[in-house]
């Protein structure tokens, strides 16, 4: 039993030394940064690079059916006020998107609607001049 208690004294000041002697020393030395290693010298491409060219193609509508285009190139004009059949309209829409293609769609049925409508007044009155003609030679 004797021995027990001479290694249990022993220990218990040694275990506190160390927690001091420990603690000073992380305080003191702040760990330094890593030197950081040199990037290597980046090697050139061997792929083509490819060219983009800029075109923006603006569409633009009429409810009465009337469609005209305008092209950009870098904010400079190519063409202005081109006009274009719907039918062709309504062709390059559905070749884009459908979305794109419905959305068109509305636009060039509400103007058939529209045409429609005229189209159906102008008969009507035709149709009384036609017959107010016909009163005239009846005479």
């Amino acid at each position: 039993m004797v021995s027990t208690e001479t290694e249990a004294v022993p220990a218990e000041p040694e275990t506190a030394a160390a927690t001091e002697t420990a603690a000073p020393t992380e305080e003191a030395a702040p760990e330094a940064p890593a030197p950081k290693k040199p990037r290597a010298a980046r090697t050139p491409s061997t792929a083509k690079k490819t060219r983009t060219v800029e075109l923006t193609l603006t569409v633009t509508g009429t409810a009465e059916g009337d469609w005209q285009a305008e092209l950009s190139q870098g904010g400079k004009r190519v063409l202005q006020g081109l006009a274009i059949p719907a039918a062709a309209v309504s062709r390059a829409a559905a070749e884009l998107h459908e979305d794109i293609s419905k959305a068109i769609e509305v636009v060039i049925d509400t103007a058939r609607e529209a045409h429609r409508a005229r189209m159906a007044e102008l008969e009507a009155e035709l149709s009384k001049v036609k017959a107010a003609l016909a009163e005239l030679q009846d005479n």
